[in-house]
């Protein structure tokens, strides 16, 4: 390791050790091989607030089965809706959901 990283890492950390780690305004990404976003299948349970939805995962079973509901409901953003506006998704319909920092978003166009 090179000298000038070593001192980049002790100033950071000793900035955190006088200001504390929650006064930092950066963003932050951790990238591993094993971290990727997963998503699910979702059915829209009910309308929520705008462009938020109750939704609850499924499990896609054999070819002309209906999926089976499994979990707890939970709020997701459509993001196939404005922002400003009343959705307007109807109850039952699928999608795939992704987590994206702390929120749940799908994309389902009405």
């Amino acid at each position: 390791m090179n000298d000038r990283y070593i001192t980049d890492r002790q100033e950071l950390l000793t900035s955190l050790a006088r200001q504390g780690a929650e006064n930092r305004k950066e963003p932050a990404l951790v990238v591993s091989p094993e971290a990727a976003v997963r998503p699910w299948p979702i059915k829209v349970k009910s309308h929520v607030n705008r462009n938020v939805y109750r939704v609850r995962a499924v499990v896609v079973g054999e070819t002309g089965t209906v999926p089976s509901e499994i979990g707890a409901e939970l709020d997701a953003t459509n993001m196939a809706e404005s922002f400003l506006a009343t959705g307007t998704l109807s109850a039952g319909t699928y999608s795939i959901m992704f987590r994206a920092g702390e929120r749940n978003v799908f994309y389902a166009a009405p």
